[in-house]
């Protein structure tokens, strides 16, 4: 009876958990608002002064040499400048100032050696990312005019220094955007200062947005979370894309912006965090639109404003973005068990930092959580080993009053006393421990670190489900990659001799139910990622052995 309980509350636990991230915390919908190339609204405007424009001497001493070809105005096809820096491969274009790719150097598109880097900016996403607007002023729409690299290279490698890009264009009536890139060889943070220069006798209102692009996941994840997010008012917004229809604009201080992956991340963090509005969109080809719009900038004739931001193309690794300190490692969220699973992802690394194998360190995180769990354990074996000592007098009160269910539970309650067993004794215990499991499911589902993680023999990914052999033929239930998942039969087979070692339920349709659910729970794991079918496999086999020493202490 308590184990039947303990696997029902588990599996209705994953129904709970898998419901939650569907139809909880949607928040109502907000009008949208006009996009931002359109005329300007009325706003706040930004903190920072307007600055004179320098002179000519004093830019000339601080911009590298414009090639005369761009300073003459003559038409020319738009350049792509390739930035190489030790952790990473940036392509911008001319057209539009944008990154039109970028693959990260640490990090593969499989697990296999000879696999292409991993690219964070598909090649097939129309202009690529990072594009910035201004709805003052003549500017027209940014994304298709040419900008002029202030650079005669088509090339900038970044190995000591951090080094400058700077791109420029000029509107006909006199106005100048500017886009300044700082590459640093340490870190995957990109520094981004855009300059709205008024050379003009009038001012020039307007509001500037940058914005990120990506496609949209092609369908909602189902445990974890991928899609636009971002950090307004100190808490954490994670974004279905299903809601945006609903609600597409969100205003407040706004830490950043980010559109993410399962691993990784591309993002805008505004160095002065203000009062600003996020914008949301996804076209009929499934691409998806994330602006940051920056409230209203006035830039007085002969000055200019800059606006600085930090751009963040990488991994999704709590060690890295803890380093940052601009808020990028509220984005490492474990959703309901996060205050559970984030210490599990630090004692994790800090196994692995001591024995560098990432599933023994599974195993070893794994058997620390069972140890302070134990007494718990024990509360619940002990109770249901006495559970199993009245299976023969249960047995006979429903046989003897099997036409009678009110009569049949008054003796079964009697028997209970008069032995002093709780019949929820073995199940309590055991829910309570549920958070902790799916704590530690969440993390080991997101933590980059077991991302292409060998473990050993067939096990060389622990992020990916564990297939012995590779077969052409689909099997059912299964995704592809196709083969024998060994980890999860053998952690089958553990959860089949665990509910042989307890108490049968009463109800013969019960028993065979929960005869049953090893068999639905290997189903349920065929597909996981061998890294958290290992942690289930190890906590069975420690309860196992947990449930086998408290019975023969009690027999």
């Amino acid at each position: 009876m308590e184990q039947a309980r303990l696997f029902l509350a588990i599996a209705l636990s994953f129904l709970i958990i898998f419901g939650w991230q569907f139809f909880m915390a949607e928040q109502e919908g907000v009008p949208p608002t006009p996009p931002q190339t359109q005329t300007a609204e009325t706003g706040k405007a930004a903190d920072a002064p307007a600055t004179p424009l320098p002179s000519s001497e004093t830019a000339a001493s601080q911009s590298p040499a414009i090639p005369q070809q761009a300073q003459a105005g003559t038409d020319q096809p738009a350049r792509v400048i390739t930035v190489d820096t030790p952790l990473y491969i940036a392509k911008i274009s001319e057209k539009g100032g944008a990154f039109t790719s970028l693959v990260l150097k640490n990090y593969r598109e499989s697990a296999q050696k000879s696999a292409p880097l991993k690219a964070l900016i598909p090649k097939d996403l129309p202009g690529g990312t990072i594009h910035t607007a201004f709805s003052g002023g003549d500017f027209p729409n940014l994304d298709h005019t040419v900008f002029t690299a202030a650079t005669y290279e088509d090339a900038l490698s970044v190995s000591g220094a951090p080094q400058d890009l700077v791109l420029s264009w000029t509107s006909p009536g006199g106005i100048t955007m500017e886009k300044r890139f700082k590459f640093s060889p340490d870190t995957y943070l990109v520094g981004l200062d855009i300059t709205v220069k008024n050379q003009t006798s009038l001012p020039v209102e307007g509001m500037l947005s940058i914005g990120l692009s990506g496609h949209s996941p092609e369908k909602e994840a189902s445990y974890g979370f991928e899609g636009p997010s971002a950090l307004i008012n100190n808490g954490l917004e994670q974004i279905k894309i299903k809601s945006i229809k609903e609600k597409n604009t969100y205003e407040g201080k706004i830490g950043w912006t980010a559109i993410e992956s399962r691993y990784f991340f591309t993002g805008v963090i505004p160095k002065a965090v203000e009062d600003a509005r996020l914008h949301l969109s996804v076209n009929n080809d499934n691409l998806l639109e994330s602006q940051y719009i920056v409230p209203e900038v006035k830039v007085d004739p002969a000055t200019q404003k800059t606006v600085a931001f930090d751009l963040f193309f990488g991994p999704k690794s709590l060690k890295i973005l803890s380093q940052y300190n601009n808020g990028l490692e509220r984005l490492v969220h474990f959703g309901m068990f996060h205050i559970i699973a984030k210490p599990c992802l630090w004692l994790m690394n800090y196994i692995y930092s001591v024995i560098p194998n990432y599933g023994v360190a599974i195993i070893i995180l794994t058997i620390i959580i069972k140890a302070i769990l134990w007494p718990l354990g024990n509360k619940s074996y002990g109770s249901m080993n006495q559970m199993k000592k009245l299976q023969p007098l249960m047995a006979e009160i429903r046989e003897k009053h099997k036409d009678d269910k009110k009569k049949m539970n008054e003796e079964l309650m009697g028997l209970y006393r008069t032995y002093k067993v709780n019949p929820m004794g073995g199940c309590l215990p055991m829910v309570l421990q549920i958070p902790v499991f799916f704590a530690l499911y969440r993390m080991l589902y997101e933590a980059i670190e077991l991302r292409h993680a060998p473990f050993g023999g067939w096990i060389n990914d622990l992020s990916a489900p564990d297939r012995l052999f590779q077969f052409d033929f689909s099997i059912p239930f299964m995704e592809p990659p196709y083969g024998i998942p060994v980890l999860t039969i053998i952690m089958g087979a553990t959860m089949l001799l665990q509910q042989k070692m307890s108490p049968p339920p009463g109800d013969p349709t019960q028993a065979k139910m929960m005869m049953m659910m090893p068999v639905v729970f290997t189903f349920i794991f065929i597909n996981f990622s061998s890294g958290l079918v290992l942690y289930w496999l190890v906590n069975n086999i420690l309860s196992i052995a947990q449930q086998y020493y408290i019975g023969r202490k009690n027999a």
